[in-house]
């Protein structure tokens, strides 16, 4: 479900739009899953783990996500991130809100994406996505009104959680996938590698309980240590290894649900602790 001043606040809003290869699945095909995406609204708690290079000497705030939605309705995400970033000689505050709707076959896909930095309007993208045969035709409203054409090849959010999870049940450790979420000016595609570890039983007790942990929904519930590098697929490549923009590493429970939140902006990191947890009820298919 989660890059300050520019580069922050652009993965940031990549954060907050968010939360294959070897799958033998094309683009826009439905992921068959054992267990259902659960409907939730999770709280999560930020602080400052580690400042690069002295960048940030204090940070604070919280991610408030909400999931629903059903294979004959489409998924719908809500969220919004808080910060407060100490800079030393001035704090800043930044705002984002994310609201997408993406249909269970993963080929529609509506964004809205709203930053506000120190309560002055920072950007806003508005948009919609089509995959038709081998292209996904873009239609934004917001920052400027455009219409553009990407490779099929790419995913929107919900289907790359689902890829992830299928990946995993199936032993994978390792997973490439192109993302598109809408996140920066709209216009960005993402390369993606996610990093796989070994399942968690859900009868193993954690070391650092959560909401999460404990509710009846989740007890029976697999998951799996997860981190999601994304590169920008466009930038220039230097020579030797290409750095991620961001990077976000969670546990992953086999629903969809994410705890133990790490965010990696580069200039620093921050935790996300889930201290709020409910499940949510979703109207059955007809």
């Amino acid at each position: 479900m989660v890059h300050l001043f520019r580069t922050s606040l652009g993965a940031m809003a990549l954060a907050t739009a968010a939360l294959g290869f070897g799958l033998g699945l094309g683009p826009g095909e439905a992921v068959a899953a054992s267990e259902p995406l659960l409907s939730h609204q999770a709280l999560y708690d930020l602080g400052l783990v580690k400042s690069r290079g002295n960048s940030v000497n204090g940070a604070r705030g919280r991610i408030l996500y909400n999931f629903k939605g059903s294979v004959c309705e489409g998924y719908t995400s809500e969220s919004r991130q808080v910060y407060e970033l100490d800079g030393g000689e001035d704090k800043t505050m930044l705002d984002m809100r994310s609201d997408t709707w993406e249909d269970a076959a993963g080929k529609s896909y509506r964004f809205k994406i709203q930053t506000k930095k120190n309560d002055v309007d920072a950007g806003t993208v508005d948009g919609s996505a089509e995959r038709s045969g081998d292209h996904i035709t873009v239609k934004l409203k917001q920052p400027t009104s455009k219409t553009f054409s990407l490779d099929g090849s790419a995913v929107f959010p919900t289907e790359q959680i689902q890829r992830i999870i299928a990946a995993a049940k199936e032993g994978k450790s390792l997973l490439e996938l192109t993302v598109y979420d809408g996140s920066d000016n709209g216009e960005k595609v993402y390369n993606t590698l996610a990093v796989i570890g070994q399942p968690i039983p859900a009868d193993r007790a954690s070391a650092s309980p959560d909401p999460s942990t404990s509710d009846e929904h989740m007890k029976s519930a697999t998951r799996w240590p997860v981190t999601v590098s994304y590169f920008d697929r466009d930038a220039k490549q230097p020579k030797g290894e290409q750095m991620p923009i961001y990077a976000m590493s969670f546990e992953l429970f086999e629903n969809g649900v994410s705890r133990k939140l790490v965010l990696d902006y580069n200039d620093f990191i921050l935790s996300g602790t889930l201290s709020k947890f409910d499940v949510r009820d979703v109207k059955p298919c007809k």
